[in-house]
């Protein structure tokens, strides 16, 4: 892992949240527009990807130490505006590539420090920026999705008070999960990073990195 580009990216993204909060104000009406926001229904335990799991193995200080119990952030509007920052930084420094042609294999979960990823290198990158920030990480769910294509892809699905909030590099800014045209099909389960839960969608892609 390249620590320098590592923190050079988190750094990136505080000087982005401390300009995003000066214009906090402009938030808040999106906020009240997410006051009808749901949260999802979280089904069974099933199994995590093989990504998640390779990945873990090989980054252990990366994964469990869950609280074992879960939690919602309490959203305000200089919340909103230091996801969307974080969205906005990652999505913008990180170049689309696939595992294939960035590893020469499949399937790799990694962090994007050389600068190039696929959708949940992405995601990785953007809970460890808010995790850096200070957000509890049991907030901060690496969720599989199936695009509006039907091809797996991850997200990052943000448990709040105003409903589940996604963090996505296919799509803009930051929405509530249902307005992503996809179907959600598994996640971390909250409390415990390294179980996994159903979102409903039993038939969960294999692989899940797209650009």
């Amino acid at each position: 892992m390249n620590k320098r580009l590592e923190w050079a990216l988190i750094a990136a993204i505080v000087v982005g949240t401390m300009v995003g909060a000066a214009s906090a104000k402009a938030a808040s009406s999106e906020l009240a527009m997410l006051a009808d926001v749901t949260n999802m229904n979280v089904g069974r335990v099933t199994t995590p990807p093989v990504g998640y799991v390779e990945f873990c193995e090989a980054n252990p200080h990366e994964c469990g130490r869950g609280n074992q119990r879960g939690g919602k952030i309490a959203l305000g509007e200089p919340d909103l505006a230091q996801l969307k920052s974080v969205n906005d930084t990652v999505n913008e420094r990180v170049q689309p590539m696939t595992d294939m042609d960035h590893y020469g294999v499949v399937e790799r979960w990694a962090y994007p420090d050389d600068g190039f990823g696929d959708c949940e290198d992405y995601v990785l990158a953007k809970r460890r920026a808010l995790i850096a920030l200070g957000w509890p990480a049991e907030t901060l769910l690496i969720t599989v999705v199936r695009d509006k294509n039907g091809d797996g892809h991850s997200v990052l699905t943000v448990a709040t008070d105003h409903g589940d909030l996604v963090l996505d590099n296919q799509q803009p800014g930051v929405m509530p999960w249902y307005e992503t045209g996809y179907r959600f099909v598994k996640r971390q389960a909250q409390g415990n990073p390294d179980e996994w839960v159903s979102l409903g969608d039993v038939r969960a892609p294999v692989t899940v990195g797209r650009n």
